[in-house]
């Protein structure tokens, strides 16, 4: 008897691990009639920030004044310096049924989680509920209303035809310009940076003085275009020139002649000298603020790092150069139809056992989107509240009339960041998601990395070289693998990293279930 109640022991933890894949379509979450305040509740919150302790402050503070408003709950915080982190440590708690009840996370890592079936809540009848929802008459907060979240953002959290998130903060990338060198270099910056503009700009700062040392700066190093992210690049290049990347049904897209051409382009750039990557040489800001670059693109949100007066700066102070920073747009191929991508953290709730523990959960990630956790979390760097409440509110306003009183809260570069997705909101957008997703932009960003560190290499970067990146990353993301959405959403195969750690935790099952059938006869034996 002990040794078949192993065995089904055995087969139910494995049936939880493979429920993680290809589940069916998640149920819609029952709302209680009323929250039980005669109960205390516990729930975790896992959340990201980057070693900012203001960042930390401000969700322990949270925490603190949501406590106040609910005693009965307690809300456990637990940090992560890295969105990826988080995303694996989700994916493997789901097959101990141990996820957090909320957590920051993006739409691309979401789609992953609801392989497992009711993951995460679909939030659309919360949002509506009028007693709990968003405005609803029992919260005991002033919080926004449906109306009263930017719409644009809230869009971003929707796919299969429901909400499973809501918006956190959002940025976009934007350029950080030298302005003194490209003026030096006998340029003069236009309104809306063009790809044509930079190139040209970077290839001309690539001359170098007799004694090695470059023209522009007087230094051994100049790295002009450094790109920080580069599955952005890949992603607005395409968009730009109104080419396939994916469907929301999860059809690849990417492998066509226009890739070919960006990324042959991308290769004689960095091929010169002209253009390389944070992955290949390192943070853009920290070249930037040496003099060591001119065009650095990254997000908004990393605003407090770029400049000569940033009040993050990671260098040493005697390798600081004085220059003028320009704040502007990513370059366009058609300045006058902009495309820029919307990015930033979201917010996920994870069902659990009790809807009342749930709901608890609910009116803590309403608690997020309130003005004071907005405002303050978007005044640590170039973030954007999600809220027409926050970005209407007079506070708000006078923060950002008040850029460049000081190189600290009212830092003038990290408020034009601001600035820029505001003023760009319908010029912003988002790739589809689906499960899946996260692979194809992880193979998107890792092409233009392949092709910058092959031509350093001197190695030839061809057609038939393209052919052969096109199917090495295939291979390596399992593109080939990623079915359509049925349905609601997609289940196709898990990523590669979720696939890693879910057959590591298998193993452990199946060691775990032979160690206890083996105990069992190996005692049995004994009694003979």
């Amino acid at each position: 008897m002990k040794k078949l109640i192993s065995l089904l022991l055995l087969a139910a933890l494995l049936l939880t691990l493979t429920g993680c894949h290809g589940s069916p379509e998640a149920k819609v979450f029952e709302i209680p009639e009323t929250f039980d305040t005669s109960r205390d509740y516990e729930i975790s919150f896992w959340a990201k920030n980057d070693t900012n302790s203001t960042q930390v402050a401000i969700y322990k503070q949270a925490i603190a004044d949501f406590e106040v408003l609910y005693p009965n709950i307690t809300v456990n915080l637990r940090l992560y310096t890295d969105y990826g982190k988080i995303y694996n440590d989700v994916i493997t708690n789901i097959a101990t049924s141990t996820t957090p009840n909320v957590c920051i996370t993006y739409p691309d890592h979401i789609a992953t989680y609801l392989t497992g079936a009711d993951t995460v809540v679909p939030l659309d009848d919360l949002f509506a509920d009028p007693k709990y929802g968003l405005g609803g008459s029992e919260v005991r907060f002033d919080g926004p209303t449906r109306q009263q979240i930017t719409e644009k953002f809230l869009e971003e959290c929707k796919f299969g035809g429901y909400y499973y998130a809501v918006p956190y903060m959002r940025s976009t990338e934007c350029c950080y310009v030298n302005k003194t060198y490209v003026e030096k270099l006998g340029y003069e910056l236009p309104e809306q940076l063009t790809w044509d503009f930079v190139w040209e700009v970077s290839e001309a700062a690539t001359e170098k003085n007799p004694d090695g040392t470059f023209v522009v700066n007087g230094q051994n190093v100049m790295l002009p275009f450094i790109y920080k992210s580069t599955d952005n690049m890949m992603i607005q290049l395409l968009k730009q020139k109104n080419a396939g990347y994916s469907t929301a049904a999860g059809d690849i897209q990417i492998f066509h002649d226009t890739t070919q051409n960006l990324l042959l382009e991308i290769a004689g750039h960095a091929k010169t000298g002209a253009f390389s990557t944070f992955k290949q040489v390192g943070y853009p800001a920290n070249f930037l603020n040496a003099g060591q670059c001119i065009f650095a693109i990254d997000s908004t949100a990393g605003a407090t790092w770029m400049g000569s007066n940033a009040p993050l700066i990671d260098i040493a102070e005697e390798k600081l150069i004085q220059f003028e920073t320009a704040v502007m747009p990513i370059p366009q191929f058609d300045p006058a139809a902009p495309q820029m991508i919307s990015q930033g953290p979201s917010m996920c709730v994870f069902n659990k056992e009790d809807p009342q523990e749930v709901l608890a959960s609910w009116l803590f990630t309403q608690y997020m989107l309130t003005n004071a956790v907005q405002i303050a979390y978007s005044q640590t760097e170039g973030y954007l509240p999600v809220t027409a409440k926050a970005l209407e509110s007079e506070e708000y306003r006078n923060y950002l009339s008040r850029a460049g009183e000081d190189n600290q809260l009212y830092y003038d570069v990290k408020i034009q960041a601001s600035r820029l997705l505001q003023e760009n909101i319908e010029d912003t957008f988002v790739t589809p998601v689906f499960n899946g997703s996260a692979s194809l932009r992880n193979a998107a960003g890792q092409m233009i990395e392949e092709v910058t560190k092959s031509v350093r290499r001197k190695q030839t970067v061809d057609e038939a070289y393209l052919e052969n990146l096109y199917a090495e990353m295939t291979a390596l993301y399992r593109l080939d693998q990623i079915a359509g959405a049925k349905g609601r959403l997609s289940f196709g195969p898990l990523p590669p990293e979720a696939v890693m750690l879910l057959s590591g935790l298998a193993i452990c099952w199946i060691g775990i279930g032979c160690y206890v059938i083996f105990n069992s006869i190996k005692q049995k034996k004994s009694q003979k």
